[in-house]
């Protein structure tokens, strides 16, 4: 009878085992992903409409991103207002969590740095009636002179027959060409294409990505569990359409 009861309990732990093998894990606790019993995010408040700091408050897409995955998790959300500069340093020294002021994801900073999965596409777009830049040939391309757009378009006369290009001083003033038929389209950045549309909303027309830059947010990467975490609850917030009505909010 002896041998018996000493060996019911290993029975009984073997077959814990086997149950907690068997059962998907589980997220880790909050708080012990999140020590300081909040979610620190670093941003520089000075890129409208991400985010912008006022005397007492701050404000902007980023920001009710942040609140909104704080609410997912499940803790509050501490924001700290840096110069740009200082995001990185801040995010080295353990003043803060993670990173959220329109960071691209940058493959040189990987291995010290943790990137999120992306939860915005401040890509070009290319804007009017034509949606592809393979269709430019024989048309005339607007865009801001110096700019992005304009290294994007003389790549693209290497690729296809050639089109017109028309630089003009500022973005607003390429779509505004591209709207009153001077051009046949505008090629922008995504940001400037929305905030231009939002004011025009009588202008039907279409928009298309031409090139990615996507924005993640930013932990340590010593910290891994810190960015799992959050590329939990940014694809929660992906499934039930918060991060959609955000940008329709801002944008």
């Amino acid at each position: 009878m002896k041998s018996i009861f000493r060996v019911a309990p290993l029975l009984l732990t073997a077959a814990l085992i086997v149950v907690l093998i068997a059962q998907p894990s589980a997220e880790p606790n909050a708080y012990l992903v999140f020590y300081k019993g909040e979610i620190r995010v670093g941003v520089d408040a000075s890129y409208a409409p991400f985010a912008v700091a006022t005397a007492d408050d701050l404000f902007g897409l980023e920001i009710d991103l942040a609140r909104a995955l704080g609410a997912e998790i499940g803790l509050p959300v501490r924001f700290v207002n840096l110069g740009f500069d200082g995001l990185f340093d801040a995010l080295r020294t353990d003043q803060v969590d993670v990173l959220m002021s329109a960071l691209p994801i940058d493959p040189a900073r990987s291995g010290t740095f943790l990137y999120t999965q992306p939860y915005f596409n401040a890509g070009l777009v290319l804007v009017g009636e034509i949606t592809s830049m393979r269709d430019l040939p024989d048309h005339r391309l607007a865009y801001e002179y110096g700019s992005l757009a304009e290294s994007e378009a003389r790549l693209w006369l290497r690729r296809v027959r050639p089109f017109d290009l028309l630089p003009l001083e500022t973005h607003d003033a390429a779509l505004d060409a591209a709207r009153t038929g001077e051009a046949d389209a505008a090629l922008v950045d995504y940001v400037a294409a929305r905030l231009y549309l939002r004011d025009q909303p009588e202008w039907g027309t279409n928009l298309t990505y031409v090139s990615d830059t996507l924005y993640a947010m930013v932990a340590r990467g010593d910290r891994p569990a810190i960015a799992a975490r959050l590329d939990s609850a940014l694809a929660e917030l992906y499934a039930n359409g918060t991060i959609a009505a955000l940008i329709d909010k801002w944008l």
